[in-house]
């Protein structure tokens, strides 16, 4: 490592590129062809990520309930709340139009109010029958009138099925077949089917359709990120250019860096597909990163090429010095950014995983990326002109360096006591923090589904299904009667719980069938007694045999029974507090030893997922420091440096999580990614201000002072330069519908912001102030790894 990052290495390497520039080029152009082939791999995520590993016993426990009940997320619902729905016209009209789905071969069943059908008892011989609960296929408005009445009085079956009990509203469900659910079978039905049928029924017919269903969800929420992905792109290369073009004022280098990040972009698309990686809400966000830490690349190579060009005029000998000097800087940066985003992979979440993996290897093609073509197409053309420099010795900056300067100098106890006032605040902010695991809360809350998802969770009390599977350890134990009474109980707790929905279960048939028992008496929905259950039963086995009506709550063999209860859109704590007050009380209805119940679901998994991925994170994020800090200890071989390294790194980390308490922003997958990045982003600047730091301590015979302030107007300009283009290239994100994406872009932009504050103020503070300590030969040894080298080390290069 240390050979291979020594300046004989990064010569020779100059040397190789500077000579072999037409092969270079082909090799980038054979790369980009190569990439750009697998770009057909490439496939959008249409499922929810799993954040859990596929051993967790959660995911155990539900692929078991998959195994005995199938996919769960296959029900796609329609609803209308509209009273000039039950007229004659327009009733039929909405018959036909659920009909017509019936036809596709995408659809398995579809229960709409033309399709209800009632249990009827019938004598000689004693069986329940299923007859047709609108018979004729025309009707009157008088018998309009009486299938309301009937559908909202007289069948408490149907209530949170077919209708809504606040009000008027009624629903009609698709049911996908399950093979589909998770495939692009299901976006081509519901974009190219569903919604087109849909607008042209609320176009005719005048009325508004809420369509929803986490089939839906999923595909209009993938159809955003893929519009976003396009957005975020532009978005990022239109404000890095402006910002670009501003401190360079040459249309050559914007365009030369511009076109360096596009090959970064079509490359981190081809890394996808080349792994065979679903495009996801993290992965998404890749191809736009590699604009936002491209850029920075490109101002350190060639703001170094312009001091070069400056200061001696000699185009060969400034693009050499540009390899052999900034190259080597600006590979321990991209390693240690690189460094941040690879310990997701080390995560036992395969999200995490796949994000890590490709983000790190993206930003390790791109430093090459960027060294090749700026260093190979500058060499092609002529040096820049003065214009081009003016840049160079702007007063505004020379201002700007000059305050700094004035800051550490006199000020550094008023920098200490914000820094100590940040460190509190953020600390008490910190304990406000919560955790969420919704699956819906960074869905885009301006988009219409989204919309419909609120308008079904105030008219069925929520739309995420929540699975509670009963093993009741024998086989025929569900249809027993203690056990629909202790279903019948838990039924009736989960009814009790606001952020739940009415339960679906067996329970709700075996009342209906009492109900047709006593020829159709709505007072008699309950749960039959022992003797009734006596009467009742030759009808009730008739019943069971024809058309397999309960196969999809009752598994096989008759051991395994399925509740299913519809979720509000609430977040882990809530989450976990309904477990809390429901699982002792399920424990006290359902004997441990006599029966298993498990709560399960996408949502629930979810929701667990996302505890599992904090712990996960903050892993990664310990993991990332103690591998830079060992990184910052092989480099600059000194345990007291890697303290003050740390300190203006791990400051800006702990005030972003401070305001994310104050702001009320949750601690969720999205933003919790916000520390590793901004931490191995950040970190870069300490990087690039120690190294010349060290080197003008060596330079100025150890005199502190002038080393601190020399090092500080060295890297000043760039450090603001590059953050100033990180800032509003991450604030990019903040365009985005998804409240997580929303919320990475302007904490990551906030968070390296006060970063290179922290480096430019706090930094040099510390080491003014713990001079004596260590400034001196012994604490500061000879290091493992010189980042940039003295120019009487570097061999002369003759224009050519």
């Amino acid at each position: 490592m240390a050979k291979l990052l020594s300046f004989g290495f990064w010569n020779a390497l100059a040397g190789i590129i500077l000579r072999n520039r037409p092969a270079i080029i082909i090799l980038i152009v054979g790369i980009t062809v190569f990439l750009g082939f697998q770009w057909q791999h490439m496939r959008f995520s249409f499922t929810e990520a799993n954040l859990l590993p596929d051993d967790h016993e959660i995911n155990l426990q539900y692929q078991k309930f998959l195994d005995k009940f199938g996919e769960e997320g296959n029900l796609i619902v329609m609803a209308v709340n509209d009273s000039s729905l039950f007229s004659p016209e327009k009733l039929k009209a909405w018959n036909n139009f659920n009909n017509s789905f019936k036809t596709h071969d995408e659809i398995d069943l579809v229960i709409s109010i033309g399709d209800l059908q009632k249990l009827e008892k019938k004598d000689n011989p004693p069986r329940f029958e299923l007859t047709p609960f609108i018979k004729d296929s025309t009707f009157t408005k008088d018998q309009v009138s009486e299938y309301k009445f009937e559908l909202f009085n007289e069948l408490p079956f149907y209530q949170g099925l077919v209708y809504s009990k606040h009000s008027e509203t009624v629903q009609s469900a698709l049911y996908l077949k399950k093979e589909i659910v998770n495939t692009s079978i299901r976006k081509v039905f519901i974009e190219k089917v569903l919604v087109p049928k849909v607008e042209a029924f609320e176009k005719k017919h005048n009325i508004d359709i809420k369509v929803s269903g986490m089939s839906y969800i999923r595909t209009m929420n993938s159809q955003n990120i893929m519009d976003e992905i396009q957005i975020f792109i532009l978005g990022a290369l239109l404000v890095t250019s402006v910002i670009f073009f501003f401190f360079f004022r040459s249309f050559r280098a914007t365009f030369i860096s511009m076109a360096t990040v596009i090959i970064g972009v079509m490359w981190a698309f081809g890394i996808l597909g080349l792994l065979k990686y679903e495009i996801t809400v993290l992965t998404a966000i890749i191809p736009p990163l590699v604009i936002v830490i491209g850029i920075p690349n490109c101002i350190f190579l060639i703001n170094k090429y312009q001091q070069e060009i400056k200061k001696h005029g000699n185009k060969a000998k400034s693009l050499q010095r540009v390899i052999t000097k900034v190259g080597n800087a600006t590979l321990m940066t991209n390693i240690t950014t690189a460094a941040g985003f690879a310990t997701f992979a080390l995560t036992e979440s395969k999200l995490l995983k796949e994000f890590g993996i490709v983000a790190s290897l993206n930003i390790v093609a791109l430093f090459i990326l960027c060294l090749l073509v700026i260093t190979v197409i500058y060499s092609y053309m002529p040096p820049p002109k003065e214009r081009h420099l003016k840049h160079l010795g702007k007063q505004w900056i020379e201002r700007l360096v000059d305050w700094m300067e004035h800051m550490v100098k006199t000020r550094r106890i008023t920098i200490y006591a914000w820094s100590v006032m940040i460190l509190i605040g953020s600390i008490i902010g910190i304990y406000t923090i919560k955790v969420s695991g919704s699956l819906l809360e960074d869905m885009p809350k301006e988009a219409p589904f989204f919309k419909d998802i609120t308008f079904f969770e105030k008219e069925f009390d929520g739309i995420m299904p929540l699975e509670i599977l009963i093993d009741t350890k024998r086989k025929q134990g569900v249809l027993k009667l203690p056990t629909l009474k202790r279903m019948e109980k838990l039924s009736e707790l989960i009814e009790e719980t606001p952020e739940l929905s009415k339960p679906i279960s067996i329970v709700n048939l075996v009342k209906y069938a009492k109900q047709a028992f006593y020829n159709g008496n709505p007072k008699y929905y309950q749960i039959p007694t022992s003797q009734e259950r006596n009467f009742i039963l030759p009808y009730a086995k008739s019943f069971e045999s024809k058309a397999g009506v309960m196969k999809s709550y009752i598994d096989s063999t008759g051991q395994y029974a399925r509740i299913t209860t519809f979720m509000k859109d609430v977040g882990t704590e809530e989450m976990e507090r309904i477990e809390a007050n429901l699982t002792p009380k399920i424990k006290k209805i359902f004997p441990e030893d006599r029966y298993d119940v498990t709560f399960t679901g996408k949502a629930l998994i979810f929701q667990k997922g996302t505890t599992y991925l904090v712990w996960n994170l903050v892993f990664s994020l310990g993991l990332a420091i103690l591998l830079i800090a060992l990184f910052m200890a092989w480099m600059f071989r000194s345990f007291k440096m890697i303290i003050i390294s740390l300190i203006p790194n791990l400051l800006p980390l702990l005030m972003t999580a401070g305001l994310m308490g104050f702001l009320g922003v949750p601690i969720k997958p999205s933003t919790i990614l916000v520390f590793s990045i901004a931490f191995g982003i950040s970190v870069d600047d300490t990087i690039h201000f120690l190294a010349k730091y060290r080197q003008e301590l060596k330079s100025n015979h150890w005199r502190i002072r002038k080393s601190v302030f020399g090092a500080l107007r060295e890297t000043g300009v760039s450090m603001f330069y590059t953050s100033t283009v990180l800032f509003f290239g991450f604030s990019v994100f903040m365009i985005s519908s998804f409240g997580g994406t929303k919320a990475l872009g302007g904490l990551i932009s906030i968070t390296l912001i006060f970063a290179m504050l922290a480096n430019l103020l706090l930094l040099p503070s510390l080491l003014l102030s713990l001079e004596r300590s260590i400034a001196n030969k012994k604490t500061l040894k000879e290091p493992k790894l010189r980042i940039i080298a003295n120019d009487e080390e570097l061999p002369e290069q003759k224009e050519k």
